[in-house]
């Protein structure tokens, strides 16, 4: 019994150091930044347009009022649903455009679509964001 004893200890001693040299598991890294493809399309996808949008916004990006898309973003948290927009009239129009977010902010992914019913609308809804 005394062996048994011995040779475990003599076991748990060599492997034990061993067992706690081995990395604990990483901590997951965010996504890297890479920026949010912006997109506004017509009925039936008759047109498209679209534009990366940085934030902060860096040289070479294309969004026309990108400062004031990211600061549009950042008040509304990075929620598109919550955008304060830019409220003024519209008249009826039955022109349908579809928006999306797709990509990377903040290290979160951005996954947004939106139908409104004119491209009106959805200036007043969303503000600058879709300004391109």
């Amino acid at each position: 019994m005394r062996v048994r004893a011995a040779l475990a200890t003599a076991v748990l001693t060599v492997l034990l150091p061993l067992g706690s040299a081995v990395p604990a598991a990483a901590a997951p890294h965010p996504a890297p930044d890479r920026g949010v493809l912006l997109t506004v399309s017509g009925s039936g996808n008759t047109w498209i347009r679209g534009v990366v949008l940085h934030c902060p916004p860096g040289p070479g990006d294309r969004h026309p009022d990108a400062l004031g898309a990211c600061a549009a973003l950042d008040a509304a948290d990075g929620d598109f649903d919550a955008l304060a927009g830019d409220p003024h009239p519209c008249t009826y129009q039955d022109e349908p455009v579809t928006v999306t977010a797709e990509g990377v902010r903040q290290g979160g992914a951005v996954d947004w679509r939106h139908t409104f019913s004119s491209a009106c609308l959805m200036d007043a809804v969303t503000g600058p964001v879709f300004r391109f």
